[in-house]
Formats: structure tokens, C-alpha cells, sequence
């Protein structure tokens, strides 16, 4: 029943978002030092949530409709920064900064979740 609310897919939706870019941040940190890696990074869940038109059909679980298993939001792109000699543009303090953006839209998602789920409670009378 719940699952069928838009407040709750738009929550689980930005804590997938915040689980995937977390994961690329993490595989950038462990490629700092390897030769010709680039930084790897995913839209802003601002950018893609708003990119999803009403009139197209949306998956319901991974590998629904186009029998993928990644996400919907995960369009890689290029990060950007200057290259080391090995040309690897990994900048560790900006994989840092991007992990505490992460945490931070994560515990946002939970918040939005735990507040909506309060106000269902509230409303059908229960504490």
C-alpha cells in the first residue's frame, strides 16, 4: 500500500541515487593510483528525477522493462580535474567532498521517509 505513494518512490529514489553515487565515489578513491583511471561520477538526483517525463512508463525493480539490473539514474559521466603525470584525475578531496554531499542526501531521503510515514500514522489516528 505504501509503496504506491510518489513521496515514498521519490524517497527510496534518492537513497538509491545516494547508494550508487556513494559507490562510484568509493571506486574512484580505490583507482587514486592507478595509471590512465578517470573519476567517474552520476547525474544529480535533481537531474534525473526531473528528467523522468509522467508520460513514460517507469520500472518498478531493477531489470523491469529493460531487463537491466542498474538503476535508471546511473548515465556515468566524465569527472573532471587535472591529470597526473599516469594521467589519473582522481582528486581524493573531492571524492571526501562528495561523500559527505552523499551522507547528507541519504539522511535527507530517510528524513523525507520517516516524516511521511509519521504523518500516514498520524492521520489513520495512530502514534
Amino acid at each position: 500500500m505504501f509503496k504506491n505513494l510518489e513521496i515514498f518512490q521519490m524517497a527510496g529514489a534518492m537513497a538509491r541515487h545516494a547508494e550508487t553515487r556513494q559507490t562510484m565515489v568509493a571506486q574512484n578513491i580505490a583507482n587514486a593510483d592507478t595509471p590512465g583511471y578517470k573519476a567517474r561520477d552520476i547525474a544529480s538526483f535533481a537531474e534525473t528525477y526531473r528528467a523522468q517525463d509522467a508520460s513514460t512508463m517507469r520500472s518498478t525493480r531493477a531489470g523491469h522493462l529493460t531487463g537491466s539490473s542498474q538503476p535508471n539514474d546511473t548515465r556515468i559521466i566524465a569527472g573532471a580535474g587535472s591529470e597526473s603525470p599516469n594521467g589519473n584525475n582522481v582528486s581524493l578531496e573531492t571524492e571526501m567532498m562528495k561523500s559527505v554531499e552523499n551522507t547528507g542526501e541519504h539522511k535527507r531521503a530517510m528524513a523525507i521517509y520517516k516524516s511521511s510515514l509519521n504523518i500516514m500514522r498520524l492521520s489513520l489516528g495512530r502514534k
